[in-house]
C-alpha cells in the first residue's frame, strides 16, 4: 500500500471479504500497486531477498491485482496466488492470463490454505488485517504447508494503520517466535515504512 487509508472502524475477520471487495469496487487499484514508487521499491527488495533463483512451487497470499504476482512468476515453476476479494482476483487473472504456470484463485487464508507443500510462500501487506487468533491460525497453516527447506517471505508496512488489527512488526514477531524449532531467519531488512523478513523451515 502506498499510504494507509483511515476508515471509521476496524473490520472484523468475518467482514474482511466484503471490506476489501468494497475497496476494489470503489477504486480498481486502491493502494496504487501498479504506479506507486513505494510499491516498486518494495517489489524490487522482495525479489532481491529471495534466497534461491527459482522455486518449483510457490504460494502468494494476498495477491491483490497481481502486479507483484507477475514479477514473482519469473522465479517460479508453478505459482498459485490467492486473494479474498473477487474484483482483485479478476484483475490478477487478467494481468497473468498469458502465464500458463500461474493460477489466481479467490480464497480466505484464515479458513484454509491450498494443499501443499510449497517451496516458497509469500505473505505481504495482509497479516495485520487478521485478528491475533486468526494470525496464529494462518501462521500454523503456513508452517504445515511449507516444505522442509522451503522459504517464507514476510513483507509488511510498519507505521500504524487505522483499519488494521495490529502492526506489521506484530505480524512478523508471531512468525519469529517459532524460529528456534521451526523457522530459521535468513534475512531481515527494515526500510522507512516497511520491513522484510525471510525465514526457512527446518
Amino acid at each position: 500500500m502506498s499510504q494507509p487509508r483511515p476508515t471509521p472502524s476496524t473490520p472484523s475477520p468475518l467482514e474482511l471479504g466484503d471490506y476489501f471487495e468494497a475497496k476494489y469496487r470503489a477504486n480498481d487499484d486502491p493502494w496504487d500497486y501498479a504506479t506507486s514508487p513505494y510499491e516498486a521499491h518494495k517489489y524490487a527488495q522482495t525479489l532481491a531477498a529471495l534466497p534461491r533463483p527459482r522455486y518449483a512451487r510457490a504460494l502468494e497470499i494476498g495477491c491483490s491485482v497481481g502486479v507483484f504476482t507477475r514479477l514473482l512468476a519469473a522465479r517460479c515453476g508453478d505459482l498459485l496466488a490467492l486473494d479474498i476479494a473477487p474484483s482483485a482476483v479478476a484483475q490478477a487473472q487478467r494481468r497473468t492470463a498469458d502465464l500458463p504456470h500461474v493460477r489466481v484463485q479467490r480464497a480466505d487464508a484464515v479458513q484454509a490454505l491450498p494443499d501443499g507443500p510449497f517451496n516458497l510462500i509469500v505473505l505481504a501487506e495482509v497479516g495485520y488485517y487478521w485478528s491475533p487468533a486468526d494470525l496464529r491460525r494462518v501462521r500454523d497453516a503456513i508452517v504445515r504447508h511449507l516444505a522442509p527447506g522451503g522459504d517464507l517471505v514476510l513483507v509488511h508496512w510498519t507505521p500504524t494503520i487505522d483499519d488494521a488489527h495490529q502492526t506489521g512488526d506484530t505480524v512478523h514477531a508471531a512468525f519469529l517466535d517459532l524460529e528456534r524449532t521451526t523457522l530459521v531467519p535468513l534475512h531481515h531488512a527494515r526500510f522507512a515504512t516497511f520491513r522484510l523478513d525471510v525465514l526457512r523451515r527446518v
